[in-house]
C-alpha cells in the first residue's frame, strides 16, 4: 500500500590509487530500508486493522479477502519492479507509490470511512509520500487517494461511520505508530550515515587536493592541469606538433662545482632553477626537465597560440632569463661566489613528436625529434650570455626581435648546413628610446627596466643612485 524511504545501501568514494596500492577507500554502510520491506510492513499493519475490525464486527467478513491481497501484493510489486521491464522505468518508486495510494483510497472507501482506521491508513500513505517524493508526491498521492476513495464510497454506497470499538482503534493506532516509528528510525539512520559519508567525502576531497598539489610539483603546470581537468588521458600516446624548443645551461658551473660544498651548490642550483622556472611559466612554457644545470622547455603543447606566437614567447623568455641572470649573478657575488656564471641558450622551431613515452605504469611527458637535437646543439655552441636560434625560429620572430647572422653549422641528422642567428634584443628596446639600461663591473652591477618601475620605486632608485654617485665623487676627490 505504501513505500518506505529511499533504498540507500552505501556511499563509496574511491578517490584513487597510487601505483599498485590503494590511496584510500572509505565505504559508509547505511542500514537499508528497501521498498520491499517497507511495503510488507505497511500492508501487514493494514491487514492487522482488517482482522481486528472483522473480529469486532466493525467490518464485514468479506473484507477478509483483502488480508490475502495485502500479504501477496508487496511480493508481486517487488517482482514487477525488479524482474520485468518496469525496472528500467524512471522514478518507478514514485509510480508504485501512486498505485499504493489508489489501493489505499479504495480500502478507505470500503471501510466506510471509520474514523481511526481511516486516519491510520491516510497517515501511513501521506508519511510515505512525503519521504519518497516530497510535497509534489504528497499532493499527487492525496489527489489519487481522494479520488479512489470517493469512487469506492459511491460505488458501494457505504455509509460513513465515525464510531469504532476501542480495541480496533487501539490496534489501528499501534499499527500505524509502529510503521511510522520503524520508517523514521531507518530514515534517521540513513541521515546519520549520509552525514558521515559527506564528512568522509569532504576529507577525501581535501586529501585529493593536497595530493594533487604535491604531484603537480613533478609535472609542468600545463600538463598537470590538462590531466586533472580531464582534457588529457594518462595513456601512451603521441602526436606530431610544431613546437619551439629551448635548451639552456650555465657556463662555468663545472668549475664552480669543484669549488663549492655539495650542500651550498645544491642550494644555488635550486635557487637558479626556481627563478628560471618562474620566468618560463610567465611566458607559458612547458618545463620538460632539469638535467644537471640544464633546463629544457618547449612552447606549443599542451596549449598553443600558433607557431609565430609560440616562437616569440620562447625567445622573449630567453631574453628575460639572460637579463635576470645578471641580477642573480650580483646576488651570488654578495654571497661570496666569485666565479662568473653565465647562461647560454639555444632555440629551435619545427615539428617534433610530443606526448607520453615509456611504459603503462611509468610514463614521461616529453618530446623527441631532430629539432630537439638542434636546440641542444645550438645551446652547446652558444657563447656565455648568448642566445642562438635556428633559421625557422628567426623567420618567425625577425619582425619583432633583432637578430645577427652567425653563419651555418653542420648538425647530425640534417642533410645540409643549418643557418643560425644570434638574438640581440627586442626591436622596441633598441636605440635611445629603449626601456632598459644595464651596466656591470667588479663591485658594481645595475639593471634598469624603466617600464616596470613604479613612481614610488622611481624615487627610491633615484635617491640610491644619487647617494652612490656622491660617494664615488667624494672618493675621487680624496684621491
Amino acid at each position: 500500500m505504501m513505500s518506505a524511504p529511499a533504498e540507500l545501501r552505501s556511499v563509496t568514494d574511491n578517490a584513487g590509487k597510487l601505483g599498485q596500492g590503494e590511496l584510500y577507500d572509505h565505504t559508509v554502510a547505511i542500514p537499508p530500508m528497501p521498498d520491499y520491506n517497507g511495503r510488507i510492513l505497511a500492508y501487514t499493519a493494514t491487514a492487522v486493522i482488517i482482522v481486528t475490525g472483522v473480529l469486532q464486527e466493525v467490518l464485514p467478513q468479506w473484507l477478509l479477502w483483502m488480508v490475502a491481497g495485502a500479504m501477496i501484493w508487496p511480493h508481486l510489486a517487488h517482482l514487477l519492479t525488479r524482474r520485468t521491464f518496469l525496472r528500467r522505468s524512471a522514478r518507478i518508486r514514485q509510480k508504485m507509490l501512486f498505485f499504493d495510494c489508489l489501493i489505499g483510497g479504495v480500502f478507505i472507501g470500503l471501510l466506510g470511512l471509520i474514523a481511526i482506521p481511516t486516519v491510520s491508513v491516510i497517515l501511513m500513505l501521506m508519511f510515505s509520500c512525503l519521504i519518497v517524493g516530497g510535497v509534489r508526491q504528497w499532493l499527487f498521492g492525496t489527489a489519487i487517494m481522494s479520488g479512489s476513495m470517493v469512487a469506492a464510497v459511491a460505488g458501494t454506497g457505504t455509509a460513513a461511520s465515525l464510531d469504532a470499538p476501542l480495541l480496533t482503534s487501539i490496534v489501528a493506532i499501534l499499527a500505524t505508530g509502529t510503521y511510522i516509528c520503524v520508517t523514521a528510525y531507518y530514515s534517521h539512520q540513513q541521515a546519520r550515515a549520509l552525514l558521515l559519508a559527506k564528512t568522509q567525502i569532504q576529507n577525501q576531497r581535501e586529501q585529493s587536493i593536497a595530493l594533487s598539489h604535491k604531484l603537480s610539483k613533478y609535472l609542468s603546470p600545463q600538463v598537470w592541469q590538462s590531466i586533472f581537468t580531464g582534457e588529457r588521458d594518462v595513456r601512451l600516446e603521441t602526436q606530431r606538433k610544431k613546437l619551439a624548443v629551448f635548451f639552456s645551461d650555465i657556463k662555468g658551473f663545472t668549475e664552480l662545482s669543484e669549488e663549492m660544498e655539495p650542500e651550498a651548490l645544491t642550494e644555488l642550483l635550486n635557487h637558479y632553477f626556481n627563478e628560471m622556472s618562474e620566468v618560463a611559466l610567465k611566458y607559458g612554457g612547458t618545463i620538460d626537465k632539469f638535467v644537471g644545470d640544464s633546463i629544457m622547455v618547449f612552447f606549443g603543447d599542451p596549449t598553443s597560440r600558433g607557431p609565430r606566437e609560440d616562437a616569440f614567447s620562447c625567445v622573449s623568455m630567453a631574453i628575460e632569463m639572460r637579463k635576470h641572470m645578471k641580477i642573480m649573478r650580483q646576488k651570488w657575488r654578495s654571497q661570496g661566489i666569485k666565479t662568473p656564471l653565465e647562461i647560454r641558450m639555444g632555440i629551435s622551431t619545427g615539428y617534433t613528436t610530443v606526448g607520453n613515452f615509456g611504459a603503462e605504469n611509468r610514463m614521461d611527458y616529453t618530446i623527441i625529434g631532430k629539432e630537439v637535437n638542434l636546440a641542444s646543439r645550438l645551446e652547446s655552441l652558444a657563447e656565455p650570455g648568448e642566445i642562438l636560434v635556428s633559421y625557422e625560429t628567426f623567420s618567425l620572430i625577425k619582425d619583432r626581435i633583432m637578430c645577427r647572422d652567425k653563419g651555418e653549422i653542420t648538425v647530425k641528422g640534417f642533410g645540409r648546413p643549418v643557418p643560425i642567428y644570434e638574438v640581440v634584443d627586442f626591436r622596441r628596446d633598441m636605440g635611445p628610446n629603449r626601456s632598459f639600461l644595464e651596466h656591470e663591473h667588479s663591485g658594481f652591477a645595475m639593471y634598469l627596466d624603466s617600464d616596470k618601475v613604479t613612481e614610488r620605486e622611481r624615487k627610491a632608485i633615484l635617491c640610491a643612485l644619487e647617494d652612490a654617485a656622491e660617494r664615488l665623487r667624494q672618493e675621487d676627490d680624496t684621491e
